[in-house]
Formats: structure tokens, sequence, C-alpha cells
């Protein structure tokens, strides 16, 4: 008798928690990882210490909002083909877990709530700024640049080295050249990290006619762009050694030299015909990402005196 009476509670409640799950899938929470391991460092080197905390939760929610809505739009926009990718066949869209519909506003509203979030609690810049990235990321990347071109993800990714920028304007309430320098270790370090897994996937994007580098190219052209991004990702982070001390030198050396024998090494073992895991490459491009930002955050906070004065 009871069974009967609870069912259908159980039921709703099952069904309530899947369409937030699909809700929050549309955020896709794993790249807004990249937010949180760039964010706080460039807020703490901006501060040259610790900012607030109250700010520094301020900024990462905003940016989460921002990040989240420019992540449901892409997938509004790509769920055509999503359904045909083994990759994202499981996405909320694909499984109508969300419609169609509820997912174009779920983007748009957290979009203008980031706007208003982050204008209230940190400043009008920071609240610009995460608005011209959900515009850039929608409208430059996935409308214009995705599948059409396939230098698609080297000025798309721009979208993805903004959360340096905003967390940075959220403390000083300006851009200053070391948050331009933290936006092109990221802008660097974007083709070689989407290339390495869009190598495992390449069968995917030519299923769907999405022109990602490894799809319409040989996997040692790839390989070549892959370790020509790599040594321009590794100089230009040395480019921060006059705001930082030798703890972060000591990093972005150290690692940004094992980043570019495993590039170099992927490079040879295509280069001689021989089978390669290039998801190596790709899991080590977020270790490298961690270190270097861990790096910048150890070494704001010790605020020890810079190497270069």
């Amino acid at each position: 008798m009871s069974s009967t009476v609870t069912a259908p509670g159980e039921s709703r409640i099952r069904r309530r928690a899947s369409v937030l799950r699909g809700y929050l899938a549309l955020t896709k929470p794993r790249v807004i990882e990249l937010l949180l391991v760039t964010t706080i460092p460039a807020m703490l080197l901006a501060a040259r210490g610790v900012p607030s905390l109250w700010l520094i939760a301020a900024t990462l929610f905003g940016g989460s909002m921002a990040a989240g809505s420019a992540n449901a739009l892409n997938c509004v926009i790509d769920a055509d083909i999503d359904a045909q990718m083994k990759r994202t066949r499981s996405r909320p869209l694909v499984t109508h877990e969300v419609p169609v519909r509820h997912a174009l506003i779920f983007g748009i509203a957290l979009g203008v709530a980031a706007f208003g979030w982050l204008w209230a609690t940190t400043n009008l810049l920071s609240a610009v700024l995460a608005v011209a990235t959900i515009l850039f990321y929608v409208f430059g990347y996935t409308l214009l640049l995705k599948r059409r071109t396939a230098q698609n993800i080297i000025w798309g990714g721009a979208a993805g080295c903004m959360p340096v920028v905003i967390g940075w304007s959220a403390v000083t309430g300006t851009v200053s050249w070391p948050a331009l320098v933290m936006f092109g270790v990221v802008f660097f370090w974007t083709p070689p990290h989407t290339w390495a897994l869009a190598m495992k996937f390449r069968e995917d994007y030519q299923r769907v006619g999405v022109p990602m580098l490894p799809a319409v190219a040989s996997p040692l052209s790839v390989a070549r762009r892959i370790v020509l991004f790599s040594w321009l990702m590794v100089a230009w982070s040395l480019l921060l050694v006059p705001a930082t001390s030798w703890i972060y030198v000591a990093v972005a050396v150290l690692a940004g030299g094992w980043f570019l024998t495993m590039a170099h090494r992927l490079h040879g073992a295509i280069r001689r015909g021989m089978a390669v895991n290039p998801m190596r490459l790709f899991h080590l491009s977020n270790t490298y990402l961690a270190l270097l930002f861990v790096a910048i955050a150890v070494d704001s906070v010790l605020a020890w005196p810079p190497l270069l004065r």
C-alpha cells in the first residue's frame, strides 16, 4: 500500500533531479574548471597577495554564470552535430532532458544575470568583459568560425582566455600587461590542448563536417603545429618573469620543458609512422596549465621580490 503512494513521488523527484542535471550539464562544468584554474591566480597576482575573499567568490560566481551562459548557448546552436558525434551524444539537448527553447532562455538568462552580478559586486569593466566573452564565443566562434575554417580553435579559443582578464580587472578596475601575458599563455595553450583531443575524435569531426584541424590535415601536419604552438606558449609564459619571483620562473621553465619534450615526442612518433596516443598530451596540457597558474598563485601570496627589478 505504501509503495503505491510513495512511488509517484519518488518518480517526480527523479525526474526533477534529471532535469536539474540536464541544466547543469548545459553549462559544461568541466570546461568551467578552466575558469577556476586561471581566475584565482590572476586575482592574486593583481593584488600581489590575497584580495577580499568576497571579491574572489563574487568574481568566480559571476564568471561561472557567464561561462555557463556561453556553453549553454553553444549547446543550443550545436545540437544538430552533437547528436551525430560519439563524444557529445549524451548532452541534454540530444537526449531531450531539456527542451531547446528552455535551454535558449536559460543561456540568455545566465548571461544577463552574470552581467548584473559582476557589475554589482565587482565593477562595470568586468561585467562588460564577461558579456563580450559570451558574445564572441557564441557569434564569433560557434556561429562564424567553428564550421567554416580549420583555424576555428586558434581564434575562437580567445574566449577561454578571458577569465584571467576578468579576474585582473575585478581587482584593479583596469587591464594591465601581466593580464595580457596570462591571456596569451592560455591563447597559445588552447590549440595544442584541443588538437590533441580532436586527433582522437577525428572521425567524429569528419562525420559532421566540422573542419577541426585534425579532421582536414594529416596527423604529421597537426603534430607540427602542436609543436609550434607549444613553443609559442612556453616562450610567452616567460614574459611574466618581470612580475614574478624565482618560484614562477622555475615552474615555467621545468613544466614548459616537460611539455615541449612530450610535444616533440608526439611529432617524432607520427613522423616515424608509430602508433601514438594523443590523449597523453591532452591530459598533460591540463596538468601544465594547472602547475603554471598554481605557481603564479604561490608566487603572489608569498609576495617575494620579482626576479627582474
